[in-house]
């Protein structure tokens, strides 16, 4: 599979067999900031295939994204940890659980495990290949805990779409740790083979003391996995992050990656 943008994108290799694991290696953009209260980001996804997550606006609570799975459905998800340590929701006493505040239409609720636990949301959408996602997570510190709600820019009808809220024990922290990823949940062997691309870019913190910054920097970083077929850069505006397949790797894990301030927008809407 060729990469949708030679450009940008790393030359071809031969994938060798002998350090092929069942999955590809899951790759991350980690970008320093300071705590906020809002956290907005563009995600564009240039290659996909069956079981792939495109994680747009991870912070240290959850995540949120989009997803191709096994049977080639998309999907909008938005997830919050419970605070607890383990991966059996059951085990979960309720006080420790997630609470669920409110939902958007259409959307489904429910609590997850194996990964952690906690609650997530699911929105049924056919996302496009090369069409740019728009994500905003909203947080709110009330005591000991934090409320989070999760809103997916729905382009064919010009409006937001509520996720879910959630709130979880946090010891009273807002937004922090912002991340995003690329990873292959189909872990089969054959999804190791293939490519996954997407750009992440235009992302905004609402600090907690009321301004905007912009996130042009972000450090790149990959699981423990020891597949090499990863990379991550910038391109354009925004930086791409790329595993599976033949991807060459050009760039360092641990790098810490610039793009320009050119084109860096702050949509007009996010504090309505």
């Amino acid at each position: 599979m060729s990469t949708s943008s030679a450009s940008a994108a790393p030359a071809a290799a031969p994938v060798n067999p002998a350090i092929n694991p069942r999955a590809a290696r899951s790759v991350h953009l980690g970008y320093p900031a300071p705590e906020g209260t809002l956290f907005y980001n563009e995600a564009t996804v240039e290659e996909s295939v069956r079981g792939s997550y495109f994680m747009a606006c991870g912070f240290a609570r959850g995540y949120f994204g989009i997803q191709e799975l096994g049977d080639g459905s998309k999907r909008v998800l938005f997830s919050v940890w419970d605070p607890t340590k383990g991966d059996d929701p059951n085990a979960v006493q309720k006080t420790q659980q997630v609470e669920v505040l409110g939902q958007g239409e259409g959307v489904e609720v429910k609590r997850f495990g194996g990964e952690g636990t906690g609650g997530q949301s699911f929105w049924t959408y056919d996302w496009k290949i090369g069409h740019t996602y728009k994500f905003l997570v909203s947080s709110k510190v009330e005591g000991e805990r934090t409320t989070f709600t999760g809103y997916f820019f729905v382009p064919e009808q010009d409006r937001w779409q509520k996720m879910a809220t959630f709130r979880t024990q946090t010891g009273g922290a807002p937004l922090k740790g912002l991340y995003s990823f690329v990873e292959d949940f189909r872990r089969d062997g054959q999804s190791a083979e293939q490519i996954r691309r997407a750009r992440f870019g235009n992302g905004w913190l609402k600090t907690t003391n009321g301004d905007w910054v912009a996130l042009r920097r972000a450090r790149f970083t990959a699981d423990g996995n020891t597949q090499l077929h990863i990379n991550a850069g910038p391109t354009g505006n925004s930086f791409y992050l790329q595993n599976g397949g033949a991807t060459i790797n050009t760039t360092p894990l641990g790098t810490i990656m610039e793009r320009p301030v050119e084109g860096l927008n702050l949509p007009d809407s996010l504090d309505n």
